[in-house]
């Protein structure tokens, strides 16, 4: 099951980090049709949120049809995101470990390892766009 985490820092509203997580864990392979997401009472009692911001996320994946809501049972998956790609993401994720270790090594902290790889990642996008 999935283990939401809010980041005040980021400037993205609560509920769309919400979204993103599950939209980012359906991607990976870590939610599949049929899991169950974890209760708005959990995510209320685990991140200090809003009752109302978890429905409004969970309104929203339900409007992209990726969860409904069962009454009284819970909001379960109903379809993925991960496609084919999903085979590369073990070797991907061990080459990126090894990345973030040289990283820390190098004496770069958490935020500084952070803008380097979004700055990366956005050149790089940019440059195929």
């Amino acid at each position: 099951m999935i283990e939401f985490h809010l980041d005040g820092r980021s400037g993205v509203s609560p509920y769309m980090q919400l979204i993103h997580q599950v939209r980012q864990a359906m991607r990976l392979g870590l939610l599949r049709e049929g899991d169950r997401l974890p209760t708005v009472k959990d995510v209320v009692a685990k991140v200090a949120i809003n009752p109302n911001t978890v429905l409004k996320a969970y309104r929203e994946l339900e409007y992209e049809g990726l969860v409904q809501p069962r009454p009284g049972v819970g909001t379960f998956v109903t379809r993925t995101l991960s496609d084919e790609s999903l085979a590369a993401h073990g070797p991907l994720r061990q080459e990126l470990e090894q990345w973030l270790t040289r990283a820390r090594a190098a004496g770069l902290d958490e935020e500084s390892i952070e803008a380097l790889f979004l700055s990366t990642f956005r050149a790089a996008a940019g440059e195929k766009a």
